[in-house]
């Protein structure tokens, strides 16, 4: 049995198609000084066309998978008008000598190797999309059409070095029954698409790993733990078939949940709300459940561009989730950008240490313009349904109070304008560093709720660098240390009138929904694909048995114990 990072459920049994993509030295070509022009207008011919495939791929994703998965083939428009993007191709054509073909293949490596380098797990898995974006050109220049994938024709499992969104939607999804891939992880755009179409996929399992397939190998895949069986006996494959049926009849029995609130047997409610970068679409939202917005990434507004965007370019970025809503909370990040993620029109330090830098609230509180920009943009998009302020990052009382008579200041100039507001709008900070957590009855004094960002706060407890493959298996939110943080922070909110949600990924972890529910978590946000499956798991305890869960768990030294006493208990549901 082999093993890969699980980024989509499900269970898949079927022939391998081996893919491989041609990488590695790519041969330099030349031309004459007098070639500059044509190679110019070959390459604006490449890009235009590439531009109008998008836009149709848009609409196709978008019909099949819905508009939050449609916003990646955006982000892909956005390169090919990036003048540090195209424009370098061009430069390099004029100042080397060489083909559009060959301009596009060294800027497209350049690029890969920046976002390849960048601690953040988001900014790493951006350079498949560099490759998509490349690699399209590149069949434009040639002519070429896009590889064998449409000519499927039987049940199959894609095995491949590396998947690109353009790969994975074009699939034909009647025959494509599950990805394995070298290269990848949750969060590329590959693994999103595939989640939103339903396809089982693995990734992460290296070129040592991709070797051991041929085509026509058989395959068994588990997308929910990882696993891979290259050509596995009869046993295997009745044990798996059953799985898998089994897996059919629950994904059909949790669409039967939507509507229902997300309630303990004994009546104990929480908030299942989603997170969003901006360009999701309000209602798709809506009609998977969401109960609100818990995550609104404010920054994705600020990056693929140029030049800061403006307050109204942030209005109606805000309004249109605000409104969208139809009067469900919608809570809106302030910029949380540095370190490891650039803006070009802000001059950010190199900096040795980025997670540890100049960041978050820390750029916001010595910025005072930017920061009062976007508070007013969100402030007055408050006047149209209900908005709520979080500050990321906090470390210190004294940046909360900084940044809430900022706040105030801002509230005074609307007043002055005429402008409309809600002027009661709530305020919250994250509790993403053990400093916050651990002064967290001060800093509920401060604020109206907290929001445990758990993807930070586990890598600054536990001071693991997730990324870091030489110790990523220590990185793990059910650390006891983690836990007990958590459940000291939602004890102070409690105890101070106020409420706490949780917008890391283990808000969406099955294996933690009790636990969760059982520590007195009052808030939990998600990708709004995951929203049925822990209302599921929400449903399917009581309040009191929850808080057993958690007691339990809370008293056990080791990560190991922990998650198998988790499993356990879901074993016994």
């Amino acid at each position: 049995m082999m093993k890969g990072i699980p980024v989509s459920r499900g269970i898949a049994i079927a022939k391998a198609m081996v893919l491989r993509t041609e990488e590695g030295h790519h041969e330099i070509k030349s031309i004459q000084a007098s070639e500059v022009d044509r190679e110019k207008a070959r390459l604006k011919e490449s890009v235009e066309l590439a531009a109008r495939q998008l836009t149709e791929l848009e609409k196709q994703v978008k019909e099949t998978a819905g508009a939050e998965q449609a916003a990646i083939m955006q982000a892909h428009m956005e390169f090919l008008s990036d003048p540090a993007f195209v424009g370098e191709m061009e430069s390099k054509i004029a100042e080397q000598l060489i083909t559009a073909e060959s301009a596009v293949q060294q800027v497209a490596e350049q690029f890969i190797m920046i976002f390849e380098s960048m601690d953040d797990t988001y900014m790493r898995e951006r350079a498949a999309d560099i490759r998509d974006v490349s690699k399209r050109l590149k069949q434009n220049l040639s002519g070429e059409a896009g590889g064998g994938l449409a000519d499927i024709k039987e049940a199959t499992i894609i095995i491949a070095d590396d998947l690109t969104p353009s790969d994975t939607i074009q699939m034909p999804r009647q025959y494509v029954q599950g990805l394995v891939a070298a290269k990848g992880g949750a969060t590329s755009h590959a693994a999103i698409l595939a989640r939103s179409l339903g396809i089982p996929a693995i990734m992460g399992i290296g070129e040592e790993g991709l070797n051991r397939f041929k085509n026509g190998d058989f395959v068994i895949i588990d997308g929910a733990t990882g696993d891979i069986l290259l050509n596995p006996d009869e046993e295997a494959i009745r044990q798996y078939t059953a799985a898998q049926e089994k897996e059919a009849a629950r994904k059909q029995a949790l669409e039967q949940l939507r509507g229902l609130n997300a309630e303990t047997t004994d009546g104990h409610s929480v908030h299942l709300v989603a997170n969003a970068g901006g360009k999701e679409d309000p209602a798709e939202l809506l009609e998977k459940g969401a109960e609100g917005i818990g995550l609104f990434r404010s920054e994705f507004l600020f990056m693929h561009r140029e030049t800061m965007p403006t307050e109204e370019e942030q209005y109606e970025g805000y309004l249109r989730a605000v409104k969208g809503m139809q009067g469900k909370p919608v809570i809106i990040r302030t910029l949380d950008i540095g370190g490891d993620k650039h803006l070009p029109y802000l001059d950010l330090p190199q900096e040795m240490n980025p997670f540890l830098g100049w960041r978050a609230i820390r750029i916001s509180l010595s910025r005072v313009d930017l920061f009062k920009t976007q508070l007013r943009a969100i402030l007055r998009a408050s006047a149209h349904g209900k908005a709520l302020i979080m500050f990321p990052m906090i470390s210190h009382i004294e940046q909360v109070r900084q940044a809430k008579a900022i706040l105030e200041e801002v509230k005074q100039e609307l007043k002055s304008e005429g402008q409309a507001f809600d002027e009661a709008i709530e305020v919250g900070v994250m509790i993403e560093i053990p400093a916050a957590a651990l002064i967290a009855d001060d800093l509920a004094k401060e604020v109206d709720f907290f929001s445990i960002g758990t993807n930070d706060l586990v890598q600054y407890t536990i001071a693991v660098d997730r990324m870091n493959e030489n110790i990523s298996e220590l990185y793990n939110y059910f650390h006891p240390a983690v836990l007990r943080l958590m459940k000291m922070v939602i004890d102070a909110s409690h105890r101070n009138g106020i409420w706490t949600g949780m917008c890391g990924e283990m808000a969406s972890d099955p294996l933690a929904t009790e636990l969760l529910v059982g520590m007195g978590l009052d808030e939990f946000s998600m990708n709004q694909n995951s929203l049925l499956e822990v209302k599921q798991r929400v449903r399917s305890i009581s309040l009191a048995e929850a808080k057993e869960i958690a007691e339990k768990a809370l008293s056990l030294p080791t990560v190991a114990e922990v998650q198998s006493y988790l499993a356990s208990r879901v074993n016994e549901a």
